[in-house]
């Protein structure tokens, strides 16, 4: 199933895909892109088809303010939207997502296990709602963020605030994306919720860390201090990967993994199968 709709933050709709194995008795794993990322982004379908016939339920969506669109889910047409996402609204998202499986996917299949799998800020967010929901059984991060007050804009908060916006640069797609000041003000008004490092330190669950040491978007000591904190952790550090293992948007029907990111399958998968 391609871009069926589950009604996400305020009811705007979230494009989700479903990758359903042959057998009835099966783990679920949800994935959440990460910031100025989205489901489809490079190698994504090949990396669900891959744990689908290796027997997995693979679910990806777009969360509903990440600024794309029902109509083109592909690119970033709803920059408003983009400039007024928040934590809290991807958070609301990702449990819109799981009651669907919950109360729907659930009737069709029997669910082994529920896995949240994120990619940078969705590992975060994985983290976050692994740790409080007690539906999750396993949590993975791929090169994830371990604090997201560390990732907030730091330099001319005075000047954001008076303006209203700060613009985050798209390189690949030549955007100035917007960032409304309310998501600063979304996260100190929602912190103890979206406090990755008091996430992790309660967090018993079993985790799968993953990061590459090349990493220039989120530095390989992030991954690290989510291990130190998760006392139920495993680390792979991936030799020579940067933040998306290597690959590339777009990812053409005639490339191949990177020997980087079938390390990452590879160790994703057995963490699913243990």
């Amino acid at each position: 199933m391609k871009n069926f709709i589950i009604p996400g933050y305020d009811y705007k709709p979230m494009v989700c895909d479903l990758f359903l194995p042959a057998n009835k008795d099966a783990t679920v794993v949800i994935f959440s892109h990460g910031f100025k990322g989205f489901k489809d982004w490079g190698a994504f379908n090949e990396i669900a088809s891959y744990f689908q016939h290796a027997g997995c339920v693979f679910i990806k969506f777009n969360y509903s303010h990440n600024g794309t669109t029902v109509d083109d889910p592909l690119n970033f047409s709803d920059l408003e939207a983009f400039g007024n996402n928040t934590f809290s609204k991807e958070m609301h998202d990702l449990e819109q997502v799981i009651n669907w499986v919950d109360q729907d996917l659930s009737k069709k299949i029997n669910i082994k296990n529920l896995v949240l799998l994120g990619h940078s800020r969705g590992g975060g967010l994985s983290i976050l709602k692994g740790a409080s929901d007690d539906r999750i059984d396993k949590i993975i991060s791929w090169s994830s963020v371990c604090d997201f007050e560390n990732r907030l804009p730091k330099e001319k908060i005075d000047v954001w605030k008076e303006r209203g916006v700060v613009y985050a640069y798209n390189a690949r797609t030549k955007q100035q994306m917007p960032m409304y000041y309310q998501f600063r003000e979304d996260y100190y008004a929602n912190k103890n919720m979206l406090s990755i490092p008091r996430a992790a330190k309660k967090l018993l669950k079993p985790t799968l860390i993953v990061h590459g040491d090349q990493d220039p978007t989120v530095n390989i000591k992030e991954g690290i201090q989510l291990h130190q904190w998760i006392k139920n952790s495993k680390l792979h550090v991936v030799k020579g990967a940067d933040h998306v293992f290597n690959v590339k948007h777009p990812f053409m029907p005639t490339d191949s993994f990177s020997k980087e990111l079938n390390f990452v399958l590879e160790k994703t998968l057995k963490f699913l199968n243990e």
